[in-house]
């Protein structure tokens, strides 16, 4: 009698009510009425959440898109840091802006918990957001750079257990914290104890050698020595300043621009970017829709944490001896297959559809960790830092879209399982034309990222074969040498010319 049905949700409407007057006389009527109007306000089930923002801002309804997009702020944020504060690390150092972004986090954490609204409360997640990726890139190039090349790997994964740590221990601040704004300051306060590590954290001494600053890294570097009971002969110390460098492409002369501008180096890096769209996506979009497969949202978000803990110790076992692209593809292509198939199981089975979600969370992850690495043996050692920036900024924009991905479940349930199985099986897929890396010499130069895993083209380019790759006189072939060795110098195209 005072709410109309909503043949959308197969149930009465919570978003309006039938515009009459509430009088004895309507109800004792028995006609309802026909015209609708909006809600103002609402009622809601706070047995599970005693507090929360939609709650209190009512970000239902017209309203409903609010969390979505406040989600998809924080990647925004992550995004434009991961560009600016990287620019910043290199620039002035790993240790103070791991700090600045610390402190810069911590202010906009506690106020966020202070925010009277939904929109202060966007601008608050997004700053947090922007800090994030700065804290995480700085940590983790500092984790890399301690270390040396034997042990990056074991470094890398190490690193990634703790990501995952933090995943789970967010389920447990939020099971014990009922109220958002008692959790948005429990999530905040520990990072106040890594203030801490001004008096611990040295800065990265290969970042210092590399700006010439040879007296403050031998220091850094003869306290740890000090600290393992080694002795640092005196001859290594006085060689740290001699670095070799290779200007025979005019190595700083490279943009993101060469990424696309010779055919077989284009298409890799296009293929590569749209991965890290997919995997970012699909993961961040997995972990934000635990609370809508159905039964206990805390339980459904601690285990989409936990199936994350094999991944890194399973790839520390297998990459280097099944290599990248099978373990690459093969976790994609199983991510797909059990999201697609997820859709298929019956209600009353809602534990077997959690199963195979979870099963795919856990091999994106996987799919995740893998791609760091294989897209850097991809890339030429002359454009392998904007190599990975630009994939970087690929997988933040498939961050961003993800929370819209979730928002599509208004329109069917099973539309986000169905978009992101899609995707990974479109870059599974893809994948298999990426070269396989493990044993393999990386390439240095553009050409020879061109020439990277494509044996139809020959390593030496003659007279400037490619558009953009010009020799210099001393280095083109004499017209002796050149007929002499003309079958390796020719490439034979698709039209039959030569």
């Amino acid at each position: 009698m005072t709410y109309p049905w909503d043949d959308k949700t197969g149930a009465w409407s919570s978003c309006l009510i039938l515009n009459t007057n509430f009088t004895p006389e309507y109800y004792a009527s028995g006609v309802p009425a026909t015209a609708s109007v909006p809600c103002t306000s609402w009622v809601y089930d706070t047995s599970l959440y005693a507090s929360s923002t939609v709650i209190e801002f009512n970000l239902v309804c017209e309203d409903s898109w609010i969390p979505a997009t406040t989600d998809a702020m924080f990647m925004f944020g992550d995004l434009i840091g991961s560009v600016t504060f990287g620019y910043f690390s290199d620039r002035f150092g790993r240790r103070p802006i791991f700090f600045t972004s610390l402190i810069i986090q911590s202010i906009a954490g506690i106020g966020a918990a202070l925010m009277p609204n939904a929109l202060t409360f966007v601008i608050a997640r997004f700053i947090i957001g922007l800090t994030a990726s700065a804290l995480y890139i700085a940590s983790f190039i500092l984790a890399l750079e301690l270390v040396g090349p034997s042990k990056r790997l074991f470094a890398a994964m190490t690193y990634a257990y703790f990501f995952t740590t933090g995943y789970v221990l967010s389920a447990l601040f939020s099971y014990l914290l009922n109220n958002w704004r008692y959790l948005q300051v429990a999530m905040t306060v520990p990072g106040l104890f890594l203030l801490t590590y001004w008096w611990i954290l040295p800065e990265s001494s290969r970042w210092l050698l590399s700006k010439g600053r040879q007296t403050e890294a031998k220091q850094i570097l003869n306290k740890v020595a000090k600290t393992n009971n080694v002795v640092i002969p005196e001859k290594v110390l006085d060689n740290l300043g001699a670095v070799t460098t290779n200007d025979d492409e005019g190595k700083g002369k490279h943009s993101a621009l060469d990424l696309v501008r010779y055919p077989n180096l284009r298409n890799r890096s296009l293929n590569i970017f749209f991965n890290w769209f997919v995997i970012s996506c699909t993961y961040f979009g997995l972990s934000w829709n635990s609370s809508s497969l159905g039964g206990n949202d805390y339980l459904n978000f601690l285990i989409s944490g936990l199936v994350e803990i094999p991944a890194p110790g399973l790839l520390i076992l297998t990459l280097d001896r099944w290599g990248r692209k099978p373990l690459f593809t093969g976790t994609m292509l199983l991510t797909a297959s059990v999201l697609l198939l997820s859709n298929l199981i019956p209600q009353d089975l809602n534990w077997l559809r959690i199963t195979l979600i979870m099963i795919g969370k856990l091999s994106v992850t996987a799919s995740f960790n893998v791609v760091y690495i294989m897209s850097a043996e991809q890339f030429p050692t002359v454009l392998r830092n904007v190599g990975i920036g630009s994939s970087s900024t690929c997988a933040r924009i498939g961050g961003i879209v993800a929370p819209y991905v979730i928002y599509s479940a208004t329109a069917w349930k099973a539309f986000p399982e169905v978009i992101f199985g899609l995707l990974t099986l479109s870059g599974g897929l893809l994948g298999l034309l990426l070269p396989e890396t493990l044993n393999k010499k990386l390439p240095d130069t553009v050409q020879e990222g061109e020439n990277y895993g494509n044996a139809s083209l020959k390593p030496i380019l003659w007279d400037g074969g490619w558009k953009g790759e010009r020799r210099s006189v001393a280095s083109q072939p004499t017209k002796a040498s050149f007929h002499a060795n003309k079958n390796r110098w020719i490439k034979k195209t698709k039209d039959g010319a030569r």
